[in-house]
């Protein structure tokens, strides 16, 4: 066998070899919602596909050179039979795809409440749904569990026939949250938060990982999700609590660190406020969340209207981290305006880092008197030109 033809069939011996038709056979009614749409959807496509590959080769085979019995009419250019027939069922076709296309795009929506357990069953109201945050790391998955204080690494479980609402995020690279018997892939992205929302609906154990390349270990990046019926759940809840550690900020940041095939790990208890922090890029202790940059910019930003907002704020000025500005604390205290005369400044710039106590003590803070010019420098006082 020639190597155009071994490559030629190695994705159809994949298919055959490695599917377990776990798509066309899901164990959640969004995911069997969504089989559905595929279904139908390809159905309706064949319904032109399969009459015009049976027609190209009838007409071959009609209309062959040797073949003297059919009709010959080199003149002939339109027939309004056959532009109908061309043209009108496509169309039909497309107007249906579309219908399907709106109504899934509605009803499927990832950040929809769902609103039924299964074709048969609504939603039970007095049941609160399961809430679990979901983070990617290098190349692992930590689930959070808020309400019951627990988190776990690559190991997933959740009640039959209770509404699950997943947060999803990402510690650095974009990956793919993806149980294929649950729901569809989401993706997850740092500083970014997607959500999903689905049921399980028959007890087991299937199988999640990412759909998204993000690395050397991401061949790795795979879990077990376990579908509990509620004394399972609450068996394996009173589990973790009891054999897992804790997890907090410290613990998180050693976690976080690129690491492959990492075993099941369960923690009994966790930072009510990790996930949060995990989302805003700020776990470590003196950085600025993504919530407090927004709420800056909300306040007129970092420019001459948003200086007095740096004051209150730990960032570069318990951590500064070697940055431009330098590795010695400060913060601002005062602004500059180029109206000053030549070489002379007008005020000072920086404050050290030990005179935060004193302000502690009753001494007042630095005021900012408003100036004409927006400039500001942060850092050391700048040398004057005399």
């Amino acid at each position: 066998m020639s190597r155009l033809k071994i490559l030629a069939l190695l994705p159809l011996a994949v298919a055959l070899s490695g599917c377990n038709y776990v798509v066309l056979a899901p164990a959640g009614d969004i995911a069997a919602q969504q089989r559905d749409l595929v279904i139908m959807s390809t159905v309706l496509m064949l319904l032109i596909v399969v009459p015009v590959m049976a027609l190209t080769v009838l007409f071959a085979w009609r209309y062959r050179q040797s073949n003297t019995d059919a009709r010959y009419e080199p003149e002939w250019d339109h027939s309004t039979s056959l532009e109908l027939v061309i043209w009108s069922a496509p169309l039909l076709i497309i107007v249906c795809l579309g219908a399907l296309t709106w109504m899934g795009t509605h009803l499927l929506d990832p950040y929809r409440n769902i609103g039924r357990i299964s074709a048969e069953r609504s939603v039970d109201q007095s049941k609160v749904p399961l809430v679990v945050d979901v983070v990617a790391l290098d190349w692992k998955w930590l689930f959070i569990y808020p309400d019951y204080g627990i988190a776990t690494v690559n190991e997933l479980a959740a009640p039959v026939d209770r509404p699950i609402n997943f947060h999803i995020t990402a510690s650095s690279v974009m990956n793919s949250f993806y149980i294929p018997a649950l729901a569809g892939q989401i993706y997850a992205m740092p500083g970014m938060e997607t959500s999903l929302h689905a049921v399980i609906n028959h007890a087991g154990t299937y199988k999640g990982f990412s759909a998204n390349y993000s690395g050397a270990g991401f061949s790795g990046m795979h879990f077990n999700f376990h579908g509990l019926d509620d004394k399972g759940f609450d068996a394996w809840i009173a589990s973790a609590k009891s054999g897992g550690g804790s997890l907090g900020r410290a613990e998180y940041l050693q976690l976080e660190k690129p690491s492959q095939n990492e075993p099941v790990r369960r923690y009994g208890t966790v930072d009510s406020d990790l996930y949060r922090l995990i989302l805003n890029m700020c776990v470590e202790t003196g950085k600025m969340c993504q919530s407090e940059m927004m709420a800056i910019d909300a306040k007129g930003g970092l420019g001459h209207e948003g200086l007095n907002n740096t004051l209150p704020l730990a960032y570069d000025k318990y951590a500064r981290r070697g940055t431009a500005l330098g590795p010695e604390p400060s913060f601002v205290a005062g602004t500059c305006t180029p109206d000053a005369p030549q070489g002379k400044s007008t005020a000072s710039i920086t404050a050290p880092l030990d005179t935060a106590p004193l302000l502690g003590a009753g001494l007042k803070r630095p005021t900012f008197t408003p100036l004409k010019s927006s400039s500001f420098f942060l850092g050391q006082r700048p040398k004057s030109d005399s």
